[in-house]
């Protein structure tokens, strides 16, 4: 079998995480993969910087900060809130008239067509933050009796749902993008939901669930990533 052509896949944070979530990928991808983790301000590398409670400004910022990587051939992987940002850097691409990831790899996210805006729009008060944080069972237990990690964890979701909120689908057209969706069988983010990511797409768009919940790429790691390296290897 010819070696795979080398390609670098950038992974977006879900709501309150860092890039750190990303580390293992690299130690565990193969020689022709790198991985580049997307580090969000406010957090982990950029800690000092402000945090963004706007979808379009961290788009844009993302898109300026990322844009010289993209001159070799490159996919963007999401997870939750990190994919509908990935989605929007891709549609921000286009804008620009660059060109197009070769795939766009979605987990636990809503398509943009389904979004839960009466579900975000609870999500502003700190106690109904940590409730989600818990219910998600994606934050280390031991975080929650931590109030200062707390509050940082905290302040970064809240920046991150009110980002999500002011999220807009607008009218843009299918991407000319391969859309590969994940999904947990006991998330709350359901089939149909997922599904929809067909309406974003002019080419092709499969639809994988795996046991678990939000996290299941946590919880069956190195199952998941066997698949998604296999994806990549094929695009």
């Amino acid at each position: 079998m010819p070696k795979p052509s080398n390609l670098t896949l950038f992974c977006f944070p879900c709501a309150g995480a860092s890039a750190s979530v990303y580390f293992s990928w690299r130690r565990n991808a193969p020689q022709w993969l790198r991985i580049v983790p997307v580090e969000l301000p406010g957090r982990g590398a950029r800690l000092a910087q402000p945090l963004l409670r706007d979808f379009e400004q961290v788009v844009l910022q993302l898109t300026d900060q990322l844009l010289p990587d993209f001159s070799q051939p490159f996919a963007f992987f999401g997870h939750s809130f990190g994919a509908l940002i990935a989605y929007g850097v891709a549609l921000e691409l286009r804008k620009r008239g660059r060109i197009a990831p070769s795939a766009l790899i979605v987990a636990c996210c809503s398509a943009p067509s389904r979004r839960d805006d009466e579900r975000l729009t609870k999500l502003d008060t700190d106690d109904a933050i940590v409730e989600e944080l818990r219910n998600l069972k994606g934050t280390p237990p031991e975080l929650f009796e931590h109030s200062e990690m707390l509050r940082i964890t905290v302040d970064v979701a809240s920046a991150d749902f009110a980002a999500c909120r002011s999220f807009k689908r607008g009218d843009a057209p299918p991407l000319d993008t391969d859309i590969f969706v994940y999904g947990g069988a006991d998330d709350d983010v359901t089939e149909e939901s997922l599904d929809a990511w067909r309406l974003e797409s002019s080419r092709r768009t499969t639809v994988e669930i795996f046991a678990g919940g939000h996290f299941f790429l946590r919880e069956h790691e190195s199952l998941f990533l066997a698949n998604l390296f296999e994806k990549m290897r094929k695009i």
